[in-house]
């Protein structure tokens, strides 16, 4: 308390400083100090949840066996706690709450407490972890932090929403008068980014895609007078580069593909990351992502993911290091110096691609 009770401000106006300003009512939403203290209570908050884990208090989630026991995940100010579904472990949890409470000053709004529940959880399970931290309601939201909790067979009614909101939004810019500089900017800048933060995780498939291409071509064509004009270019010209006469607009497919391939990249780099654990424990467990593919029974995430994967074995070869991990028979690898193709018994063997770690 004494950061928030000895805090002094001083505004500057017209490059000049004002007296100094003492706060007599405490921190208020957009004081620069109130992030800072936010991140330490939020750390305290993890600390207790990860030494109650370690005690046997807890016991967290593991999606297989070798994955990392998770039993928390903190986004901005929300907050998912994973564990099993049974009165100890709830009873702790509540302990946990009221200590955080007391210690932080911050009351938990009970009324945004939601609780999720496997399907094979009993019902005697379910009432005894919704009554000793006092749960209200049961979470049966769609979508958490702006994506999809589960999608089902139909992938075009699941990602129907993103369609809405392009079409939404084109619908507002109907009655604007805008020249074609302006309609450019709100395509690049709203239109096709509206999607892009389900592309970084899902494939969109090419049929969505080619609707909000073809819903951003119409209304990048259309007159206020008329609104199916005729389309003077196809839509794969418009999506070049301006060097070569195009107007830089995005592929929404490519772009996805795209999305997809970093993804991969990032697990392939990173391997010590919790996401890159996790996926590797559950889906490749004894080889490398570059030689998964899919199978029945994974995740619409990962199959998407692996769209990725095979974007990047197309394009991306072995740079030898000390040859640990590269297999000079299968793997695509160029030597370190001057540029030469291999050879095998007379035959000249050709690799491609962009040289990678």
């Amino acid at each position: 308390m004494k950061c928030v009770t000895t805090v002094r401000y001083r505004i500057k106006v017209n490059e000049e400083y004002s007296d100094s300003i003492v706060p007599h009512r405490g921190l208020r939403q957009g004081d620069p100090l109130s992030p800072y203290l936010f991140i330490l209570c939020a750390e305290g908050l993890s600390s207790m949840l990860q030494r109650v884990e370690e005690n046997g208090k807890i016991e967290g989630i593991s999606v297989c066996r070798g994955a990392p026991r998770i039993n928390h995940l903190f986004f901005a100010d929300d907050s998912l706690i994973l564990m099993r579904a049974c009165s100890g472990n709830a009873q702790e949890l509540r302990r946990i709450l009221q200590v955080y409470e007391k210690v932080s000053g911050q009351m938990v709004n009970r009324d945004k407490f939601a609780v999720l529940f496997s399907p094979n959880t009993s019902s005697i399970d379910k009432a005894e972890v919704r009554q000793a931290p006092n749960i209200v309601q049961e979470a049966k939201n769609e979508k958490y932090l702006g994506l999809l909790v589960s999608i089902g067979k139909s992938r075009k009614k699941a990602f129907e929403y993103i369609k809405k909101k392009v079409w939404v939004r084109i619908q507002g810019w109907q009655e604007k008068l805008l020249s074609k500089a302006g309609k450019e900017i709100l395509i690049k800048a709203v239109a096709q980014a509206i999607p892009t933060y389900a592309m970084s995780c899902f494939e969109l498939t090419k049929g969505l895609c080619d609707e909000l291409n073809s819903m951003i071509g119409r209304w990048w064509w259309s007159q206020n007078d008329k609104k199916n004009n005729i389309h003077w270019l196809a839509w794969d010209k418009l999506t070049l580069s301006k060097s070569n006469g195009g107007l830089g607009f995005r592929d929404l497919h490519l772009f996805n593909m795209a999305m997809l391939a970093r993804q991969a990249w990032r697990l392939l780099v990173c391997p010590d990351s919790l996401c890159a654990q996790v996926l590797k424990a559950k889906y490749f467990p004894n080889g490398s992502i570059l030689h998964c593919e899919a199978r029945d029974g994974i995740s619409y995430t990962w199959r998407s993911i692996l769209k990725g994967v095979k974007l990047l074995n197309d394009g991306i070869i072995w740079r030898i290091g000390n040859g640990e991990s590269v297999d000079i028979w299968t793997d695509p690898w160029v030597p370190l110096g001057d540029m030469r193709p291999a050879t095998y018994r007379g035959q000249t063997v050709l690799s491609k691609g962009c040289i990678s770690d």
